[in-house]
C-alpha cells in the first residue's frame, strides 16, 4: 500500500498547467493579515471542461518549529461548462484561483495542492518570513 505523499506531483509551474502558483510577499509583520493568491494555470492554461478541469485547490501554513500545518481554506470549483444539454454546453465556468488572508506570529511554509480530475494531486510550497 502506497502513501498519499507518492502520488502528489510537483513540477516547475513555468511549464506545468498543474502546479498551484502561490502568490504572495517573502515577508510579513507579526499579526498582520498577508494575502496569499493561489492560481493553477498561471504561465500555461489548464482546460476547464467536463471532462477536464481543476476541482479543488487547499492551502495550509506550517508554522516553523510546529508538528502539523493548519489549513488556512479551501476552494471547489463547481462548473466547468456542464448543463441538464450535456456536457460542455453551458458558458459557465470557474476560473482555478482561490484568494485567503491570514495572520502568522510565526515564520512558516504555505503548501496549496490542487486537484486535477484527470492528473490528480499536484502541490507547491513558498517560505514566508514573519517579523
Amino acid at each position: 500500500m502506497g502513501e498519499i505523499k507518492d502520488i502528489v506531483q510537483s513540477a516547475d509551474w513555468k511549464q506545468e498547467k498543474h502546479v498551484p502558483v502561490i502568490e504572495t510577499s517573502d515577508k510579513a509583520k507579526k499579526g498582520e493579515m498577508l494575502k496569499i493568491t493561489v492560481t493553477v494555470g498561471k504561465e500555461i492554461p489548464h482546460p476547464n471542461k467536463t471532462e477536464h478541469h481543476i476541482r479543488w485547490i487547499s492551502v495550509y501554513f506550517h508554522p516553523r518549529g510546529e508538528k502539523f500545518p493548519c489549513q488556512i481554506g479551501k476552494v471547489e470549483f463547481t462548473a466547468h461548462g456542464e448543463s441538464p444539454q450535456g456536457p460542455d454546453t453551458s458558458t459557465i465556468c470557474t476560473h482555478p484561483e482561490a484568494v485567503l488572508n491570514f495572520k502568522s506570529e510565526k515564520s512558516g511554509t504555505i503548501y496549496a495542492v490542487s486537484y486535477c480530475n484527470i492528473h490528480g494531486l499536484w502541490q507547491n510550497s513558498k517560505e514566508i518570513e514573519v517579523a
